[in-house]
């Protein structure tokens, strides 16, 4: 027996035929499964229905490609969408007929992979094709300007079918002005529709979001689904580039697609088609991995369009993350991402803690409670010969993490970060739910007791809890506070020196700030003065730090943690042990690493 246009995809996904990434084969899996399961939670599997609604966007729509009028021909990845979501349906009570199943689809793939052309088309399809009165569409995002841009793809698609050329009203006199679209024999209509009109309550049929990841709330999509209540098969259809902000509705989606994908949440109404790549992929190196992102490689995109970005990528590091969010569907690093992969992979080198004992070292502390991690980096500074002979000072680094184990379960979820296997050397997990700091001052005692550690630096953040745990293991290290934010610290408040207090005045006249620090540290990272073992929990946080630049324009920085789409505790913590190591260094000379211990690798 032939395998139907939407099985045939999934088993082709399945079975490896087709590349895809690691959600893709998700919902493929999941088709699967529910054929054989489905039908026990009152799911039917239509398969006539899919075939016949993928012929009908053959028959009827033509789309505009290099020039050309061509018929609409559904690629496999399209079809199988749309095939499932028209031939997907549950039996309804209240209209007493099979209906769609799904009532929300989110798709998220890589930039030019024709989701505009494939929404209009959908949204032609609900308002001409669907069986439905007076049906009502939408097409929103947060701007108007942005929401026309799917519309008049719809616009495009009308004007070059003769059929619904024929059949349809347009107001505005036409491409590019038409700003409604009217179904004539049943007084259907199509807008556009953007945040501010949206307060209203319209009664959609079908409701298509583009640029899900550019609206700050959900106000509009929520504003859409209160409206289906009027429908018997409504459809919230909504695409994506990948965004640069967790705090979103967009990641919400993305991250609720995800789980009903594998199956660790269950929501039958949720139509989920995520591309991503594995872990493990290098989009950068390996073009194998591109059709993970990009599942219209090759028909709406080209490979020397992506070899092109790739290269803008290497050639301009600031790009990179663009890159990797649009072109790879990436979210672990914002636009404005801080580190580079490239320059953070050549920093990780072999060197090992015990090769430092009896150094002197500094040690910057992030603290936390619960949801965030608390992070302990130990900064080993020393100087070399840098160019023309200058003396350049080297930064040897160490961070080490603790986080309460009854949450590590939970958080490994919410973070999407397997922290169950960091456990060991990366990161310490002591009972409970809240983080107890009695752990982290004993490490601060057997670092005092292993290496000549000088000073902390740490954020007030409970620090007065540390005080009292580092009192109680009678350890007395001199701590500096680190400022977080733009403002630059008053020197009187800045120092603590319970080591030497006739030093005190000396201190004072140093300032301890984050845009001093974080700027160090990247300048260290480029130009091959950080070094640090790998340790994949503080990649992590690195990869996801992003920059804050001053509102001044004055060009300082510090690291966001709103913004940033990770954890990034060890990032601040390295950044602010290397901010305490460059402040002293300039306030005294310093013995090269070649006069006293040498590390095990000096690169």
């Amino acid at each position: 027996m032939t395998d139907d246009i939407v099985t045939a995809y999934a088993r082709d996904v399945a079975e490896g035929r087709i590349v895809a990434g690691p959600h893709v084969r998700a919902a493929a899996a999941r088709h699967l499964r529910d054929l054989e399961t489905g039908e026990a939670r009152g799911l039917r599997w239509n398969a006539e229905e899919a075939e016949r609604i993928c012929s009908v966007f053959r028959d009827l729509y033509q789309v505009e490609v290099d020039g050309d009028l061509q018929p609409f021909e559904l690629l496999d990845w399209q079809a199988f969408i749309v095939g499932s979501i028209w031939g997907w349906q549950v039996w309804s009570d209240r209209f007493e007929r099979w209906v769609r199943r799904f009532r929300e689809a989110f798709v998220e793939t890589g930039k030019g992979s024709g989701k505009s052309p494939l929404a209009a088309a959908i949204g032609l399809t609900m308002l001409a094709a669907d069986g439905e009165t007076s049906s009502e569409v939408y097409a929103f995002a947060t701007k108007r300007d942005q929401a026309m841009v799917l519309f008049r793809d719809a616009v495009k698609m009308v004007e070059a079918s003769p059929l619904l050329n024929f059949k349809m009203k347009q107001y505005g006199g036409g491409y590019p002005d038409t700003w409604k679209l009217t179904y004539k024999p049943t007084g259907a209509f199509f807008l556009p529709l953007a945040k501010d009109g949206a307060d209203s309550g319209p009664r959609p049929h079908c409701g298509l979001g583009d640029e899900i990841h550019e609206h700050p709330n959900g106000h509009t999509i929520e504003m859409v689904r209160r409206g289906f209540k009027f429908r018997a098969q409504p459809l919230l259809f909504l695409i994506t580039n990948s965004g640069s902000d967790v705090e979103t509705v967009c990641y919400e989606l993305h991250d609720h697609a995800i789980k009903v994908a594998h199956g660790d949440v269950e929501d039958d109404a949720f139509f989920s088609y995520v591309c991503a790549l594995d872990e493990g992929d290098e989009p950068f190196t390996d073009e194998g991995c591109w059709p993970k992102a990009n599942p219209s490689l090759g028909q709406t995109i080209d490979h020397d369009y992506l070899r092109r970005a790739v290269k803008s990528a290497k050639d301009l590091p600031s790009t990179e993350n663009e890159v990797l969010r649009l072109n790879f569907c990436q979210w672990t690093d914002a636009p404005d991402g801080w580190m580079t992969r490239a320059v953070w992979a050549a920093c990780e080198q072999e060197i090992a803690l015990d090769d430092y004992a009896g150094r002197e070292c500094l040690c910057g502390l992030d603290l936390s409670y619960s949801d965030d991690l608390t992070a302990l980096a130990i900064v080993f500074p020393w100087t070399r010969e840098g160019p023309e002979g200058a003396e350049e000072t080297v930064y040897d680094l160490f961070v080490e993490f603790w986080k309460p184990a009854d949450v590590l379960a939970q958080h490994a979820n919410k973070h999407r970060f397997p922290y169950q296997k960091m456990l060991g050397r990366e990161l310490t997990a002591p009972p409970g739910p809240r983080l107890k700091l009695a752990p982290v001052a004993r490490r601060l005692a057997e670092l005092q007791q292993r290496f000549d550690l000088i000073r902390l630096g740490y954020d007030k953040y409970r620090i007065k809890d540390l005080e009292t745990d580092l009192e109680a293991e009678g350890v007395d290290i001199p701590m500096i506070e680190h400022a977080q934010g733009f403002r630059r610290p008053m020197a009187e408040d800045a120092w603590r020196d319970s080591r030497d207090p006739s030093k005190r005045k000396r201190w004072q006249t140093a300032q301890l700030w984050m845009p001093s620090s974080v700027q160090e540290m990247e300048n260290a990272a480029v130009e091959g003065r950080l070094r640090t073992p790998a340790n994949r929990l503080l990649r992590w946080n690195v990869m996801s730090a992003t920059a804050k630049h001053d509102a001044a324009g004055v060009g300082n920085k510090i690291l966001d943690k709103r913004r940033s789409l990770g954890k990034i505790d060890g990032a601040v913590a390295a950044a602010m042990g290397i901010g305490l190591a460059q402040v002293i260094d300039g306030m005294r000379p310093r013995r090269s690493a070649y006069e006293t211990r040498r590390p095990a690798v000096v690169g």
